[in-house]
């Protein structure tokens, strides 16, 4: 029997997150009992006391064994975290050690959502990839320079460490653990049963695109604001270049060091944001969005729509314009 340990990480934690892990869980083991199998799972809550008050003392959960206990688990969760990261991560400290020795004793871990800051707290995903909730992808990389954050993941999976994206998306990668432990036919019964998408595994469509401007530089932001005003028109790197007063390579260097992104990734993404906000709100067809956002070649508008939001245009229409969803 897997030994699964959901942690009760102090403040503000996500009940849904708890109580959706420990259910999945126990609804896999129910199942195989009605069918005269043995259970998988046992599933126990962990603190580090063992009373944790939550959400500033709205709720108070009592976990089963506190991180003083001696036992062995094999799969040790870490639900999403709200509020204040460094008073998250401060109030949680002694999870840290505890999380470093069970992964060397051989458990996996698994974070979910906006819980990929303890995790990375750790030092376990120095050079792994993690994905987060994409709202906070940009203080995720200035926290934790040293891992490969992809933001528009679902899920990741490496090395026995697992993390998923925002919200919701915690239940995609519930449910791919339980098809990695219990097999397709129960997790196609749990998909069923808790109504989770099981081959969505992307949180792209959902992203939304700030503009990248937490930052010093302001150059760059210049450089940004220029772009978020005109990029219905051609624009040149070396017409950027020339306006700043830079050279092309210099250039090219800061935007990426400020933004995260080439300048010419940060045009694209621009383009596509303004052409998900028209899809989203009005009846024009494809072609007309296309060259609204200064787009006049239709494979490398949809090739790069689909880059960037894992749907085609036609299916994001199709998902998200208002008239048609209603309709």
């Amino acid at each position: 029997m897997k030994h699964i340990s959901v942690l009760i990480p102090k403040g503000e934690t996500s009940l849904s997150n708890i109580e959706a892990t420990y259910k999945m869980f126990t609804k896999v083991n129910e199942a195989l009992e009605r069918a005269g199998k043995v259970p998988l799972f046992k599933v126990q809550l962990i603190g580090i006391s063992r009373e944790t008050t939550l959400s500033n003392g709205l709720f108070t959960i009592k976990p089963e064994l506190d991180i003083k206990d001696n036992f062995k688990t094999d799969l040790v969760i870490i639900p999403a975290v709200h509020g204040d990261i460094e008073k998250v991560l401060t109030v949680n400290r002694d999870f840290i050690p505890w999380i470093i020795k069970q992964y060397h004793a051989g458990a996996e871990v698994v974070s979910l959502c906006i819980g990929a800051f303890i995790l990375a707290s750790t030092g376990l995903l120095n050079g792994k990839s993690c994905t987060t909730h994409w709202l906070m992808a940009d203080e995720f990389r200035k926290m934790f320079p040293d891992v490969n954050l992809m933001p528009y993941k679902i899920l990741t999976d490496e090395d026995g460490i697992y993390t998923s994206g925002g919200a919701y998306s915690s239940l995609n990668l519930i449910l791919y653990l339980v098809e990695k432990f219990a097999g397709r036919s129960l997790a196609l019964l749990s998909s069923k049963i808790f109504e989770i998408d099981i081959e969505r595994n992307s949180q792209s469509p959902f992203m939304i695109f700030n503009g990248q401007k937490e930052h010093e530089d302001e150059t760059i932001k210049k450089a940004q604001d220029f772009i978020e005003h005109n990029f219905q028109h051609k624009i040149t790197i070396d017409q950027l270049a020339s306006m700043l007063a830079l050279s092309r390579r210099n250039l090219e260097r800061r935007f990426k060091k400020a933004t995260s992104n080439t300048a010419v990734e940060y045009m694209q993404r621009v383009k596509i944001e303004a052409a998900k906000k028209s899809f989203e709100s009005n009846s024009k067809n494809i072609n007309e969005v296309m060259y609204e956002v200064g787009y006049s070649d239709t494979k490398a508008f949809r090739t790069i729509f689909k880059k960037i939001t894992g749907l085609s245009p036609v299916e994001y229409r199709s998902k998200y314009n208002r008239e048609i969803v209603v309709g």
